[in-house]
């Protein structure tokens, strides 16, 4: 998964995106949820010191700058437990 760098509004939901030195701006507003944790599937118990199970993830519909004719694209953004960051999972480029 690509890191991105994402600029939040006041109650943490994405606003602008940065990727690839590119400015992304929301088209709608974003959705968010929780999904948990598979550790499971890495060890056979949770590593230690990590007591989060669930991690944020928000889907986002953006498109490059205020340019009008540019593609919206649908992303899910994954905020990375390790540093607090995010990072781009999956993305489709929608007909625009």
């Amino acid at each position: 998964m690509e890191h991105v760098h994402i600029v939040t509004v006041e109650p943490g939901a994405p606003a602008v995106i940065m990727r690839g030195g590119r400015e992304w701006r929301m088209v709608v507003e974003p959705v968010r949820w929780f999904e948990r944790v598979a550790w499971w599937e890495q060890s056979r118990r949770m590593p230690r010191g990590q007591g989060r199970v669930d991690i944020e993830v928000w889907q986002v519909q953006v498109r490059l700058g205020s340019n009008p004719r540019s593609g919206i694209a649908t992303w899910e953004l994954v905020r990375d437990g390790t540093g607090g960051g995010w990072r781009l999972r999956g993305e489709e480029l929608a007909a625009a």
